[in-house]
């Protein structure tokens, strides 16, 4: 099991999905954390338990797609702490004003909300952390099977995580230097709020038609978010001291 203890950690949409269960998951490994999430309710809710716990832990109504409260939230961070030993970038959107859509579809105000998240708003955090950061520190990126081949129907989404797939690579490049690794997780079809939603605009999919689809998976099911919050605790940790710029699929085989 690898060890978080007293690393400071910051995670980005942390009041659901897959960020919930990292939140717990790095706080049962020790680690002292920054949590923000756009979502009042459930960010005090998962504050308050881990508290309850003897974490020590903050929570900050955040934004990502404003650069001004991320980087007033990394820089707060750092002056309760004293510094920022690894972040976790998880936070994202599905769409706003529609969710599946090919390019043609598309509406500009469902690409823009889109990419002004999972990547515009990914982008700012990851500037604001390395700059605060120092050797030994790990970024970890919230990726897709989506952002490694195209996926038709989710075009905005898609692209976005391609985005952060360049993204990682290339900042992975800037940073080794440093010491600061930065890496991603890829996740496949995980049960989450997220693909709840996804699920409940596809009209014309059901849910037996979407368990179906995947039927080819080596692994015939949908995975669970504290199987990709393993994967994301992995990296944070030292135990992938020589891993960088390297995006891992947690997809049930799905990119295999």
């Amino acid at each position: 099991m690898s060890s978080l203890q007293d690393k400071v950690i910051a995670i980005t949409g942390a009041g659901s999905g897959i960020a919930l269960e990292l939140a717990r998951l790095t706080a049962s490994r020790g680690a002292k954390l920054a949590l923000c999430d756009i979502n009042q309710e459930g960010l005090d809710r998962i504050v308050s338990e881990l508290r309850a716990s003897g974490t020590e832990v903050v929570g900050t109504r955040v934004n990502v797609a404003s650069n001004e409260e991320v980087d007033n939230w990394t820089n707060a961070t750092v002056k309760h702490f004293g510094r920022l030993d690894g972040a976790a970038n998880v936070a994202g959107v599905e769409g706003k004003s529609q969710i599946n859509a090919n390019l043609a579809d598309t509406q500009n105000d469902n690409w823009d909300f889109v990419l002004s998240v999972n990547l515009t708003g990914l982008m700012y955090c990851v500037r604001s952390q390395i700059r605060v950061m120092e050797a030994g520190a790990s970024i970890v990126n919230a990726a897709s099977v989506a952002g490694m081949f195209g996926r038709a129907g989710i075009c905005a989404y898609s692209v976005s995580k391609h985005g952060v797939v360049g993204l990682t690579k290339t900042v992975a490049k800037e940073v080794g230097s440093k010491g600061i690794r930065v890496n991603a997780v890829a996740p496949g079809p995980i049960e989450t709020p997220m693909l709840a939603r996804v699920l409940d605009n596809m009209k014309d999919i059901t849910e037996k038609k979407f368990t179906d689809a995947y039927a080819s998976l080596p692994i015939q099911r949908k995975g669970q978010a504290i199987e990709i919050a393993n994967m994301f605790a992995f990296l944070l940790s030292d135990e992938s001291s020589y891993m960088t710029g390297v995006i891992v699929p947690v997809d049930g085989g799905l990119a295999a």
